[in-house]
């Protein structure tokens, strides 16, 4: 059984969503709603890591270690739009577009998990995959919502 395997990688991805959502908030401290939101859906992200922490142990993982550390902010990828950190537009663009993607590879490890609890009839695991899962749906809606809002001014400005 490999379940343990996807839990370990859904812990660590959420993690780092959490880690980077509070960066974003704290970059992004004068927009109220980048701020506000992104403070509210860290806490779903810091939910979620717990319950994962609860659920590991019964697969003989001990992911309580590794979640009171807070995880390293993502090296910036190729692709990323260019501009540097003088230009607060480009680096809210910047930052949104690595919340969207982290918070889809968020999702699709819940995704996958829900599928192999599923499989093993862990109705626990299943059970929680249900309940995080909809909360990750959201998180990625957000950033992509906000990409919509504020990528049209910025990029035409």
């Amino acid at each position: 059984m490999r379940i343990d395997v996807a839990l370990r990688e859904l812990h660590g991805s959420e993690s780092a969503l959490e880690g980077e959502l509070l960066r974003v908030a704290a970059r992004h401290a004068q927009e109220h709603e980048i701020h506000h939101v992104a403070t509210d859906l860290a806490g779903w992200s810091g939910e979620h890591v717990r319950e994962l922490v609860g659920a590991g142990s019964r697969y003989g993982l001990d992911l309580g270690e590794s979640a009171a550390r807070t995880p390293e902010p993502p090296t910036e990828e190729s692709g990323e739009l260019p501009g540097d950190d003088s230009d607060p537009d480009m680096l809210l663009l910047a930052d949104l577009r690595r919340l969207y993607r982290m918070a889809a590879g968020v999702s699709l490890d819940w995704d996958l998990l829900g599928q192999g609890a599923q499989v093993i009839a862990d109705t626990a695991l299943l059970a929680l995959t249900k309940r995080c899962h909809p909360r990750s749906l959201r998180q990625m809606k957000w950033a992509d919502a906000m990409l919509r809002t504020v990528s049209p001014q910025i990029l035409a400005g």
